[in-house]
């Protein structure tokens, strides 16, 4: 069996991986496809990550420099459904040929403790069940703005999970809902999804347009999700009077922000989204992460959240040094990229 490793940036290699021995909860997992993250793997990819010249300390909960580390060689993965083909002697909750899926690296085969994994639900497409880890981010995103009925909301960053966030801001009773982006085709999902009104920052200063279609007031909330420092000046300059910015992007590279014009005289609040690395959820012990997954499961299952539309690119397994190099160089040309497993090197 082969995994594929990023050795340096931009480069990937594959190499023989070793199948671990089942633990007595764990259960073996035959990949069947799973999904590339646009954002956090990508950044990884090219290499604009903190993690390419620091540590994390998780007990100081910083970035530290450490002289001579690297993050590489290091595996990639994301949200993976497969199939059962083992389990350990006290599994209780899958058998040989359920259908499951989890967050799991890219690579042919994994192994996973059956608390981690979820069944496939019955007619759910391996496909759909994908969106799970992009939901989860998009629903965390949404709490965190405490969205309310007549809030008028605007969300910047039309990938896979901007346009989950649209949905959700929705179904969570936003009044109005503006799409911002830079992609004219993404822009067109987003009002399919239920966006009120799309702005392309490439033709307008989307602040103003904001303010002009809210009565020069700004709207409630902005969810940022591009990941891209232009956008977070935008948002800044396009809440109310005292709004909230909620970052729930992956921002790499350095650029500078201007803080001493609207930040400084609108009184806006920022706050970072992150519902994994061990960060509670702002409505902790009600909701924690496991909730926040299996709510996003079910609005995945349960149709409410639709999915098919972003569905771009298909790639083969051993075709993974192509799929990233693809995204890499034509980011607009696809949402959520797939690797398939069934001819698995």
């Amino acid at each position: 069996m082969k995994e594929f490793v990023v050795m340096a940036p931009r480069q990937i290699e594959f190499r023989d991986y070793v199948e671990p021995p089942l633990k007595p909860h764990d259960v073996r997992i035959r990949s069947l496809v799973s999904g590339i993250k646009h954002g956090t793997e990508m950044a990884l990819y090219r290499g604009k990550t903190p993690f390419l010249t620091k540590r994390f300390d998780m007990d100081y909960r910083m970035f530290m420099p450490e002289e001579g580390h690297s993050p590489y060689p290091m595996n990639l993965g994301s949200w993976l459904a497969g199939e059962v083909v083992e389990v350990g002697s006290e599994v209780t909750r899958f058998k040989v040929g359920d259908r499951v899926h989890g967050g799991m690296a890219h690579r042919p085969t994994n192994v996973r403790p059956e608390d981690s994994l979820y069944p496939l639900a019955e007619g759910m497409k391996p496909q759909t069940a994908l969106f799970t880890d992009p939901a989860i981010f998009a629903l965390g995103a949404v709490h965190d703005a405490r969205i309310k009925v007549g809030d008028r909301v605007a969300v910047f960053g039309m990938g896979a999970l901007g346009l989950l966030a649209v949905q959700i801001a929705r179904l969570n009773g936003a009044e109005t809902i503006i799409a911002v982006d830079t992609i004219d085709a993404r822009l067109e999902l987003a009002k399919q999804f239920g966006a009120d009104a799309v702005l392309n920052s490439k033709t307008c200063d989307p602040a103003y347009e904001i303010k002009q279609l809210t009565d020069k007031k700004g709207v409630d909330v902005v969810i940022e999700i591009s990941g891209a420092y232009p956008a977070l000046q935008a948002a800044i300059r396009a809440v109310h009077v005292c709004g909230l910015i909620v970052g729930a992007s992956y921002y790499s590279g350095e650029q500078p922000l201007e803080l001493g014009a609207e930040w400084h005289h609108n009184r806006p609040t920022f706050i970072s989204s992150m519902p994994v690395w061990g960060m509670p959820h702002r409505c902790y012990p009600m909701w924690d992460l496991k909730r926040t997954e299996q709510t996003a499961l079910r609005l995945l299952e349960t149709g409410r959240l639709i999915t098919d539309p972003m569905i771009g690119r298909h790639f083969r397994y051993e075709e993974a040094p192509t799929a990233y190099q693809f995204i890499d160089q034509h980011p607009e040309a696809t949402l959520k990229t797939l690797l398939e497993y069934n001819g698995a090197i």
